[in-house]
């Protein structure tokens, strides 16, 4: 009985040995943060330094070559996965973190000089403002106020306008192809209208984002911001969001962007509760230039965190930059400057 005890001891300890000999404690390193022009490392590393057969980095789920001097440069900005796939001891594993990509350089800064000013309707909950062939197209918001709107600029008079459906809460609208692209708040559904008519035609849906709050387009995509830092492009045929940009500067990400224009390649957006217009630029998602338009708001005889400043269009014939905001009496007409 004595040597049977001690035959389990020995089995029992080597089974210990044996599964401690299998126990891989793997890391995976690389930067929570680096600047997009930065080239950066990424190592897996066991604690115990037992062997590694080998190893497979990823990128956003991308197979790199190697897993040093990784060049960002040419990524969106934001949030993406660094990955690894360790082989060891006849087993593999996964492991994964997020790196945030940040803008190389500080926004410019730009002060404003007013051209003109034209009448708007103070009870204009302005979401989305857009200029075509000599007219402002706009819409507005607020259950049972939402609207779309033709206006002559000049006078500020509303020339044609349908009601939306007061379960909607209209927000930002573009033309494109001589359509009428408009969104929702918070029903995620679009609706589609003939620019000469109002006529709604179709309705789109969109599933991903959040919310819908702004929109523009580059002449190839619709442009859409849903209240994040997210700036998502999608298929003017479908409505389908295909894929999504992240707006950030040096140390951030710039959230709640609203009313978008696209303007010589850069998009121009405002954001939420702010004075300002922020410049993006549609590639990367980098914050490149902020125009202070503090002044305006009190000219148009309003105030406070709602009424602000939202309402972007341009006159790329005549060079016209038009801006408003939420129950605004005032359109005006600016020049933008670089600040020295």
């Amino acid at each position: 009985m004595k040597n049977l005890k001690i035959f389990f001891s020995v089995v029992i300890i080597t089974l210990f040995f044996s599964s401690c000999a299998n126990v891989y404690r793997l890391k995976l390193s690389s930067p929570k943060e680096i600047k997009s022009s930065q080239k950066f490392t990424v190592t897996v590393t066991e604690k115990d330094k037992k062997p590694i057969d080998s190893i497979r980095y990823y990128l956003d789920g991308n197979k790199l070559n190697s897993n040093i001097d990784i060049d960002a440069s040419k990524l969106r900005l934001g949030s993406h996965a660094i990955s690894a796939t360790i082989f060891y001891a006849d087993k593999q594993k996964k492991l994964t973190n997020t790196i945030v990509f940040l803008a190389d350089n500080p926004p410019q800064i730009y002060t404003y000089s007013i051209v003109n000013e034209y009448p708007h309707d103070e009870k204009a909950f302005t979401q989305g403002l857009e200029y075509h062939n000599g007219f402002l197209y706009e819409s507005t918001g607020q259950n049972g106020k939402s609207s779309l709107r033709k206006v002559e600029i000049t006078t500020g008079k509303v020339l044609q306008k349908i009601d939306i459906d007061k379960k909607y809460f209209g927000e930002g609208m573009t033309i494109f192809n001589d359509e009428i692209f408009m969104l929702t708040w918070q029903n995620k559904i679009g609706f589609v209208f003939n620019l000469d008519t109002f006529k709604k035609e179709r309705t789109f849906n969109y599933a991903q984002s959040i919310q819908g709050w702004g929109l523009t387009h580059d002449d190839k995509n619709l442009i859409k911001s849903d209240g994040t830092e997210k700036l998502w492009f999608l298929n003017p045929k479908t409505g389908a969001e295909e894929f999504f940009i992240e707006t950030y500067t040096t140390d951030r990400a710039i959230d709640e962007l609203n009313e978008l224009e696209y303007l010589n390649g850069v998009i121009y957006a405002n954001v939420w509760q702010r004075n300002s217009i922020i410049m993006v630029n549609p590639k990367t998602g980098a914050l490149e230039g902020i125009a202070d338009l503090k002044g305006l708001q009190k000219k148009s005889g309003q105030k406070g965190s709602e009424k602000v400043l939202n309402g972007i269009a341009y006159d790329a014939e005549n060079d016209r930059l038009f801006v408003t905001g939420k129950n605004w009496n005032k359109l005006f007409e600016i020049k933008l400057q670089k600040k020295q």
